[in-house]
C-alpha cells in the first residue's frame, strides 16, 4: 500500500471513530421542544449517543472536557431539501456537461460544506439526472469512508415526457437526456418506483407541477400527475414502508400530491384552503424554501428573471402566512445546490421574516425534519438515548435567528468535525 492510500484510509477511519467519554460546557443548553434555556448547559456523550444532559453532569474520570464558551448547544441542523449534485451556475448544462464521476465528486464536497455547517441530516431530492449516484455518496458517509450528513436519498426524481425537468429547448436531433426519469402513467410510475429501491433510494421524489408563472399576484403551474396516479406512487412506496415527496407549488397540483397522501409538498408556494385542511389533517409537511428563490432575485441574469422570481417569493410569503394559520406542520428545506452548499442556514431567517417564531423555524429545522426524514426519536433534540449529533452557536437563537448561520461546533454520532 501506497504511503498516500495509507494515510486515506487511517484518515477515514478518524472520521468514523468516536471519542469514548466527552463533556460539551457551553454557556446555554437549548430544550428545543419546550424553549426553555439551561444556563450553563452541559451535555454527556458516550461513544455515539447522549448520555445525560444538564447545567452540569457527571465529569467520568477520562473524559474529555470541551469548553464552548458563550455559545448555544443545540440539536444538529437537518435540511430537508437538498441537492448534493448541483452547484451554482447553470443547472441544465451542469447535468448536460459534467459527467457523473465528475458530479459525485462534488457532491461529495457539498456534503462536507453542508455538515461544517451544521447540518448533521439531510435529505436529497433528486440527483438531477446522475441517476443512482446518491446510493455511493450516502453510503460511503454511512460507512465514515468521507465525511458528511446522514442522509435519505431518492436517486433520479420522477417526471413525465415534456414535463418540468426535461431537457426543452435543446436541438431534437442531440436526444438531450431530461434531468429525472420519465414515467407517463401509474404503470410506468409503479415500474420506476421499484427500480429506485432497487437502485438503494430510500424515498421517492416526483414532480408533480411545473414550470410556473404568477400572473396578477396569482400562481398558474399544470399538474403532471392525477390524483390516481399519484395515489398508486404512494400505495407503491408505502408496500415497502417508505414514502413520496412532491416537487409541487400550486393548484390543482398540490391538492392531488395532499389527497394521494404524500409525505411532504415541497415548495408550496399557493396552496388552497381544502390542500391545507387536508395537509393539516394528514400531517403532511410543506417544505417552503425561500432562499433558493432569494438567491435567484440577487443573481438573475435579467431585470425581467428578477421581476418574475420577486412576484413568486412575494407570493409565497403571503400563502406562508395563510399556511401557519392553518397547522400546516412545516419541515425546514432550503432547495440548495443552485445556492453553495454550506450556506443553507438563512432558510431559518426568512422563515422567521415571514411570519414563523424563532423556535417553531428552529422546530422545522430539527424535530421535525427528524420526523420526516424518518428519524424521530433519534436525532432533532437533545436527550439521552439520542444519538449525539450536536452543533454550537455563538449567542442565542432565540433572540438571533441568523447566529444558525455562525455554527462554531459540529459533532455527528459523538465524532467532532468541527470546534473553535
Amino acid at each position: 500500500m501506497t504511503r498516500a492510500l495509507a494515510f486515506l484510509f487511517a484518515a477515514s477511519s478518524l472520521w468514523a471513530q468516536p471519542q469514548p467519554t466527552i463533556v460539551l460546557h457551553a454557556a446555554r443548553l437549548l430544550n428545543i421542544e419546550t424553549g426553555s434555556i439551561v444556563s450553563p448547559g452541559e451535555i454527556l456523550i458516550q461513544g455515539d449517543r447522549i448520555a445525560a444532559i444538564g447545567s452540569s453532569v457527571t465529569h467520568a474520570a477520562g473524559a474529555q472536557i470541551m469548553d464552548l464558551g458563550d455559545t448555544t448547544l443545540l440539536p444538529g441542523l437537518i435540511d430537508a431539501h437538498v441537492h448534493l449534485f448541483l452547484h451554482p451556475g447553470a443547472e441544465d448544462l451542469q447535468t448536460v456537461q459534467e459527467s457523473v464521476p465528475q458530479r459525485t465528486i462534488i457532491a461529495t464536497l457539498a456534503a462536507r460544506n453542508d455538515l461544517m455547517a451544521g447540518f448533521t441530516a439531510e435529505r436529497d431530492m433528486g440527483t438531477e439526472g446522475a441517476g443512482a449516484a446518491d446510493t455511493a455518496v450516502r453510503d460511503a458517509i454511512d460507512r465514515g469512508l468521507i465525511p458528511g450528513p446522514r442522509l435519505r436519498i431518492s436517486g433520479n426524481a420522477i417526471d413525465i415526457l415534456g414535463g418540468h425537468e426535461d431537457a426543452i429547448g435543446y436541438n431534437p436531433e442531440q436526444r438531450v437526456l431530461p434531468n429525472a426519469t420519465w414515467a407517463n402513467n401509474a404503470n410506468e410510475l409503479v415500474a420506476v418506483i421499484r427500480d429506485q429501491f432497487k437502485l438503494g433510494a430510500d424515498f421517492i421524489k416526483i414532480y408533480e407541477t411545473g414550470r410556473d408563472s404568477v400572473n396578477d399576484g396569482k400562481l398558474a403551474t399544470p399538474y403532471q400527475y392525477t390524483e390516481a396516479e399519484l395515489a398508486a406512487a404512494v400505495q407503491e412506496a408505502a408496500r415497502v414502508g417508505k414514502h413520496v415527496a412532491v416537487h409541487a407549488t400550486g393548484e390543482p397540483g398540490t391538492l392531488y400530491a395532499a389527497r394521494a397522501g404524500v409525505a411532504s409538498i415541497d415548495h408550496a408556494f399557493q396552496l388552497s384552503d381544502e390542500t391545507m385542511r387536508v395537509m393539516h389533517d394528514k400531517q403532511i409537511f410543506a417544505v417552503p424554501t425561500f432562499t433558493i428563490i432569494d438567491y435567484f432575485i440577487e443573481h438573475a441574469a435579467t431585470p425581467e428573471q428578477a421581476a418574475h422570481e420577486r412576484a413568486l417569493q412575494q407570493l409565497h410569503a403571503r400563502n406562508f402566512s395563510k399556511q401557519l394559520a392553518a397547522g400546516v406542520p412545516i419541515a425546514m428545506g432550503s432547495d440548495v445546490g443552485p445556492f453553495p452548499h454550506g450556506t443553507q442556514a438563512r432558510e431559518f431567517a426568512l422563515m422567521v421574516k415571514y411570519g414563523m417564531m424563532p423556535l417553531a423555524a428552529l422546530q422545522a429545522g430539527t424535530l421535525n425534519g427528524a420526523k420526516l426524514l424518518g428519524w424521530e426519536g433519534q436525532i432533532g433534540a437533545l436527550k439521552p438515548g439520542y444519538l449525539a449529533d450536536i452543533v454550537a452557536v455563538p449567542g442565542n437563537p432565540l433572540t438571533d435567528i441568523t447566529v444558525l448561520q455562525k455554527v462554531t461546533f459540529v459533532m455527528k454520532d459523538g465524532v467532532v468535525y468541527r470546534k473553535p
